[in-house]
């Protein structure tokens, strides 16, 4: 394989990308069930999951300036270095805010990593395979995902260890990134202005203006993502399910994703992606109506969280794809970090939110928030669909 080419760079990224889910998949559940068995409330125990989520959120209104001067690599390097000295200092910081504080710290250099992996792909990518090579960039990382919560099970051993596992790997992935020739020299294309803040923000409007809805899509991801993982544990221990079951349930909605990305990365490609979104989220929606009826069935909340994985696990990818359609090239960075804005936004209001349900109602109407949130995401893009479609007339 030459590590100058395209084929390359792609199998490089998307292996640091999967190590980067697998952190994110460990340490969501993993910190819940520490919680829940400290008898800490299932709303505090939300809001600190969004901890990870707010670092991304704030790095995102200053990273897109270094990513231009420095280039893709040292922005991967000094990402990939946060989050596994990270990791490897939860054992050592035993607090439940120095805890809060070094999600924060995660959420901060996983957004360097995911930005700079994720901006160079899209920049790169002929446009014809883009729907496709995004998919599996996705695929990694929802593999990454599914393996996490299985490895938070050696907390039974001894509760520092997957701290420790997670931290080595994500330590041993980044210098991969010296493997690729010519990755020294690689940067975002020039939009020709300055660098700064008061240009990041108005290519935030911008995109904003062209794409906005393409947004929603990372975002319900998010809500998903770190709902699922870290209030469906305090959700099915409450429900008298034993801990190796939902360290079963948990990675089978990534499973779900898996099986099916690519293939819908491809078929997006083929026959335009609005359409295909809104078939998938409507099999979504029902999908989590249908675990409300068997919220205490192990097995079918087995299969039913593969099924939603099927349906709405590639939203993140599909997002993406649909953004760089109707995004101009020069903004593709702008675009690009606010899909990582909204993904958080949605990973910060969805355990939030998920937590209080669950306190409030015991878990009564869980399922039936994600089937909300995904039917008005789908009445927002019929919008969106409509409305283009007259201004191309």
């Amino acid at each position: 394989m030459k590590f100058g080419s395209f084929r390359a760079r792609f199998i490089i990224l998307s292996v640091i990308v999967c190590i980067s889910g697998f952190s994110q998949g460990m340490l969501l559940p993993l910190i819940s069930f520490i919680f829940e068995n400290q008898d800490i409330s299932a709303t505090i125990n939300g809001i600190h999951a969004s901890g990870l989520y707010i670092g991304v959120l704030l790095s995102a209104l200053f990273i897109e300036a270094p990513l231009r001067k420095y280039g893709f690599r040292p922005m991967i390097i000094i990402g990939g270095s946060i989050v596994g000295v990270s990791l490897l200092l939860f054992p050592v910081l035993d607090s439940i805010w120095l805890w809060f504080i070094l999600r924060l710290i995660v959420g901060i250099g996983d957004n360097a990593l995911h930005f700079s992996t994720q901006t160079w792909l899209t920049q790169s990518t002929p446009h014809h395979k883009l729907g496709r090579v995004i998919a599996f960039y996705g695929l990694f990382f929802s593999a990454g995902f599914m393996v996490g919560p299985k490895v938070s099970e050696l907390v039974t051993i001894w509760e520092p260890l997957p701290f420790i596992v997670s931290g080595i790997l994500t330590m041993m992935a980044w210098p991969l990134i010296f493997m690729l020739k010519g990755a020294e020299d690689a940067r975002p294309e020039d939009t020709g202005a300055p660098v700064s803040l008061f240009n990041t923000l108005k290519n935030f409007k911008d995109v904003l203006l062209t794409s906005w809805v393409a947004f929603l899509f990372p975002m319900l991801y998010g809500v998903l993502e770190a709902s699922l993982n870290s209030n469906f544990p305090v959700f099915a221990i409450r429900n008298d399910f034993e801990l190796s079951e939902i360290t079963w349930i948990l990675p089978a909605f990534s499973l779900g994703a898996i099986l099916l990305q690519v293939p819908i990365g491809g078929l997006g490609d083929r026959t335009g992606r609005a359409k295909l979104i809104n078939i998938l989220l409507l099999l979504g929606a029902g999908t989590f109506l249908l675990m409300e009826v068997f919220s205490t069935s192990f097995i079918m909340l087995l299969l039913l969280f593969i099924l939603a994985g099927i349906f709405v696990g590639s939203m993140y990818s599909l997002g993406i794809s649909y953004m760089t359609d109707i995004t101009p090239r020069f903004n593709l960075p702008a675009g690009n970090l606010m899909a990582g804005i909204m993904f958080s936004l949605g990973s910060i209001t969805g355990p939030v939110i998920g937590g209080t349900i669950i306190s409030i109602t015991g878990g009564a109407h869980y399922f039936t928030f994600f089937a909300g949130v995904i039917l008005i995401i789908v009445m927002l893009n019929l919008i969106f669909m409509a409305k283009r479609k007259t201004a191309v007339q």
